[in-house]
């Protein structure tokens, strides 16, 4: 049975970048977390939910996304400038930390604080593997 949109599919599952850094994988230590989603659902993204389409149980896999097709392109607008006073005065913030921003619809997104000073501080609102080329190694499990 192949994998086909509307299938709910497990797998195993290992995202690094070019260099070879893996930043996320199913197995984590001694512990297995297999991935499960519907396939051309968007739960996962459109690279991914493309790459699985018509894999079979048991069959393993290793693809490249790119960013088109992942995160989408770094996007040098969605750098912000923000005032030093909208964080609670017992927040200090620093460089590289993470900060959750709420939009006007409720969605919280997380942004990266990249530089800080007395007045005013940038955030970077892109996602973290946003502009990066992706390769994952799969294993399908199972399909429903």
């Amino acid at each position: 049975m192949s994998a086909k949109k509307g299938d709910t599919v497990t797998l195993d599952y290992e995202g690094k970048f070019e260099d070879g850094t893996i930043f996320d994988s199913s197995k984590h230590g001694d512990h297995s977390h297999p991935l499960t989603f519907v396939i051309g659902e968007g739960q996962v993204i459109p690279g991914f939910d493309k790459a699985v389409e018509g894999m079979k149980i048991d069959q393993e896999k290793e693809f490249k996304i790119l960013p088109e097709d992942g995160y989408g392109d770094y996007n040098k607008e969605l750098i912000k400038e923000i005032p030093r006073k909208v964080l609670p005065e017992d927040q200090i913030p620093e460089k590289g930390m993470t900060l959750i921003m709420s939009t006007p619809d409720g969605q919280q997104i997380p942004t990266v604080i990249t530089e800080v000073d007395d007045k005013k501080i940038i955030i970077d609102l892109n996602h973290p593997l946003a502009g990066k080329k992706l390769i994952f190694k799969v294993k399908l499990l199972k399909v429903e």
